[in-house]
């Protein structure tokens, strides 16, 4: 085992300040969905929706410690400020160190919980060792018990792979970059094949533990999935997206390709085809191998996995990440896909100019896609097409489904069920379960729904309640989306600008440094 580790001539909070600020480009904006009460003689609990309650400006939480374990790093990923090539200040944290700040935080009230990521400090072994040897240290030494997120490094062994799954909450995997020709092209030392494979593996495993404990094999989701039918997570829908895969895959055999056309500058076809060959590989990747872990007493990974996709460094469609982010949904039964809109640092060709500005308002419109995918039923398919591959950005995505799909409204609040309500602009899950509640005992009107949390500014134009419109409306694309249009734009204007106003938290902002 290797126990040496790059020692640097910087004090612990010098080491804080350039790690906690090389962190703030990986995503981790969730809640932990894990719950665990606090126990005697420990540090800490976790709570399924304790991390979330507190954010930045710029939408991302504050409430975990978030920082790099090292930002030496031996790949040269050209999108990645911690690359090999760049001239940065690069720091190491020891293991002893990440837990005397982790406790120390959490101590003074700072944070709920840890995220720890890093870059690739010799090689994945040595760097996951040193991760999980830190984990190690925290949950015993430190008794620590609260909320873990760590991100896992690929190429690394099975065995380290595990230990991170039973130490950890959630663990993820970066994906990075949504089809493998933009993966070659920018990070050179990554495939889709070490990316994927250990996904499946830890997909597997979680299913395992929760066979073994009388639970469903997929993670825990919205109740109010149970009603979409056709929703991703529904049985019927993860039948055909096996049939499709299988079919795709047998299409996709050397020698059945078909021939890629030039203007076709995502290469959709082939990477589509090569994609699904990686999800199919999970099916027959064994689960991680069981370590003694009897002492802590914890389940695998509890609160899921995620990954991440860099919005903007390549020229994907918003329909190819859609489709992508769907895929590991189904495929892997990830808790989250995280979209971060690439920031230009480095200078190189292929790469948008250093000062253009990140596509803000896109990472907010394909995280709003991302929910329409997971709480209300529908397909990516359905959302974009490749005759419409992207998103128009003065609208919310479920605006611009609507105007495209007329012949379905106005919907009568009375009567529609609820996965029909569910595709109304402003109307969301909950209302719709108080709206199918409240009819059952009396008439209702539109100031019940706005009562009911029904948003009347968009959902007017495409409902009617007894019979009747709130306002006599034309239902006409070109009438309604001009309308739409001056009620988003205050919105829209202040997620495009947000980064001229606000900034990602540092230390200094709590006295430190």
């Amino acid at each position: 085992m290797i126990t040496e580790i790059t020692n640097d001539n910087y004090t612990t909070q010098e080491k804080l300040q350039i790690l906690a600020d090389a962190a703030k480009y990986d995503v981790a904006c969730t809640s932990s969905g894990s719950s665990r009460r606090g126990k005697k003689g420990e540090l800490g609990n976790a709570e399924a929706c304790g991390i979330c309650h507190s954010f930045a400006a710029d939408g991302r939480c504050i409430s975990l410690l978030k920082i790099l374990m090292t930002n030496h790093c031996a790949y040269d990923c050209k999108y990645c400020i911690n690359r090999a090539s760049n001239d940065v200040r690069r720091a190491t944290f020891t293991p002893q160190e990440i837990c005397e700040l982790t406790v120390e935080f959490y101590k003074r009230n700072y944070i709920e919980g840890l995220f720890l990521s890093s870059g690739v400090l010799k090689n994945p072994t040595y760097t996951m060792e040193k991760m999980c040897e830190t984990l190690l240290l925290l949950r015993t030494r430190y008794h620590f018990n609260g909320y873990i997120h760590v991100k896992t490094i690929p190429g690394a062994s099975d065995e380290l792979l595990a230990a991170a799954g039973y130490l950890a909450d959630r663990i993820s995997v970066n994906l990075e970059l949504p089809t493998e020709t933009a993966l070659r092209s920018l990070a050179p030392n990554k495939t889709m094949q070490n990316i994927l494979n250990p996904m499946g593996k830890v997909q597997n495993t979680i299913a395992s533990h929760r066979i073994a404990v009388g639970k469903s094999a997929y993670m825990d989701r919205s109740r109010g999935n149970q009603f979409l039918r056709n929703g991703i997570f529904s049985d019927d829908s993860k039948k055909t997206f096996r049939e499709k895969l299988n079919m795709q895959n047998t299409d996709a055999k050397p020698g059945n390709n078909p021939p890629l056309k030039k203007e076709d500058p995502n290469l959709i076809s082939r990477d589509k085809n090569k994609f699904t060959k990686h999800i199919l590989t999970w099916e027959n990747a064994c689960q991680l191998a069981p370590l003694d872990m009897s002492d802590l007493k914890r389940n695998f990974a509890p609160a899921g996995q995620s990954t991440q996709m860099i919005i903007g460094a390549t020229g994907e469609s918003d329909y190819t990440l859609l489709q992508t982010s769907q895929a590991l949904y189904q495929g892997f039964d990830l808790k989250r896909v995280f979209y971060s809109a690439y920031i230009p640092l480095n200078d190189d060709s292929i790469l948008p100019q250093i000062g253009t500005p990140p596509p803000l308002l896109r990472e907010h419109r394909l995280y709003q896609a991302d929910w329409l995918l997971r709480f209300y039923g529908f397909q990516a398919d359905e959302l974009l097409s490749e005759s419409q591959p992207n998103f128009n950005e003065l609208l919310d995505p479920k605006c611009d489904w609507a105007l495209r799909h007329l012949e379905h409204f106005p919907v009568e609040v009375e009567k529609a069920s609820y996965a029909t309500l569910l595709r109304v602009p402003g109307i969301g899950p909950k209302s719709a379960s108080r709206i199918t509640y409240a009819r059952r005992y009396g008439r209702l009107n539109f100031d019940n729904l706005k009562r009911m949390g029904v948003v009347l500014k968009r959902a007017h134009y495409f409902i009617t309640c007894g019979g009747r419109q709130m306002y006599r409306t034309p239902i006409e694309e070109a009438y309604i989306t001009r309308q739409l249009v001056q009620v988003d734009a205050k919105d829209s204007w202040k997620v495009q600008h947000s980064n001229e106003f606000y900034s990602q938290m540092t230390l200094a902002d709590f006295g430190i440094g």
